[in-house]
């Protein structure tokens, strides 16, 4: 008895029936899931801004908490060159329709809403937005109580994000978060750990001349005001370090800190915890040099 001639046909059929099935149901899941998905991950961010403000728990806190706090910020959009704040109009006008949806690290691939920095580029982030989003707490006169500010820089293995909240003053830090990198475990990735990030706590950003006068030493060499770094970390430290520095000068925020400071009738006067300024500091060398991944923290 003669077996049965393979139809090919038929097999064919029968896996293109089941690829297509596949496919639809795969793309079904993906439609369902991503309201989800935007939701967690506007969650996440709101939440790391709440832990850079000093206004979370994580051993307590919920997403009702999370929802409940963040409430008490405003959402601005700032023009970075001029420190001015951009209204509904001006940002339709620049090709921004929604203010609570720009993104501005998406902002960096959108050649309109971006500049090349060229060689001029410390963080490493390649292209800077124009515009960046900021979250303003103020006290009950209406004042800035706390800014929280959104900052990016390469690390060793790739861009760290994060967020650094000034106090009223706009130059003493009070808090920073980091929630998105791809550094060394127990090594880099330890940038993230609550112990070294209290570190930060009480930092002041500028010295009396109103350079930046902070950032992250090579580990076990102490110095004012700045934050010693991880040990075995020092390209990451380094990549925190320029990150720091280009958010909080004339490229990034100080524009926009120095118009909240003249607004409020303030000025910058920590002369006595910051002696000298980043020019004159051997540490400099550190932040100055990009971080250059080669597979091997030192």
């Amino acid at each position: 008895m003669s077996k049965p001639k393979s139809n090919n046909a038929k097999t064919i059929s029968v896996a293109l029936t089941l690829c297509l099935v596949c496919s639809v149901l795969v793309s079904a899941v993906a439609v369902g899931l991503k309201p989800a998905q935007i939701e967690n991950a506007r969650l996440d961010r709101n939440k790391n801004i709440l832990v850079a403000a000093g206004m979370y728990d994580a051993e307590s806190d919920t997403a009702d908490d999370v929802a409940e706090r963040f409430k008490d910020f405003d959402v601005e959009i700032i023009d970075l060159s001029k420190g001015s704040y951009v209204d509904d109009e001006a940002l339709k006008a620049a090709g921004i329709p929604d203010r609570n949806a720009y993104d501005a690290s998406q902002a960096t691939k959108n050649k309109a809403l971006s500049e090349d920095l060229g060689n001029d580029d410390p963080a490493g982030i390649g292209r800077k937005p124009k515009y960046a989003k900021v979250y303003v707490k103020k006290d009950d006169a209406g004042k800035p109580e706390m800014v929280v500010l959104p900052i990016q820089g390469y690390g060793l293995w790739g861009t760290i994000y994060g967020f650094l909240t000034l106090e009223s003053d706009m130059n003493t830090i009070k808090g920073i978060s980091f929630y998105e990198h791809k550094e060394t475990p127990g090594l880099g990735a330890r940038i993230e750990e609550p112990e070294w990030r209290a570190k930060w706590s009480g930092i002041h950003s500028y010295d009396e001349n109103g350079n930046v006068a902070t950032g992250v030493t090579k580990a076990g060499t102490p110095k004012e005001n700045w934050v010693d770094g991880i040990s075995g970390a020092t390209l990451t430290g380094r990549g925190v370090s320029n990150m720091i520095q280009f958010w909080l000068g004339e490229q990034g925020y100080k524009p926009y800190l120095d118009t909240l400071r003249k607004e409020s009738g303030q000025a910058i006067d920590n002369a006595a915890d910051t002696q000298s300024t980043l020019s004159a500091q051997p540490e400099t060398e550190l932040a100055a040099k990009r971080p250059v991944a080669n597979g091997k923290e030192t």
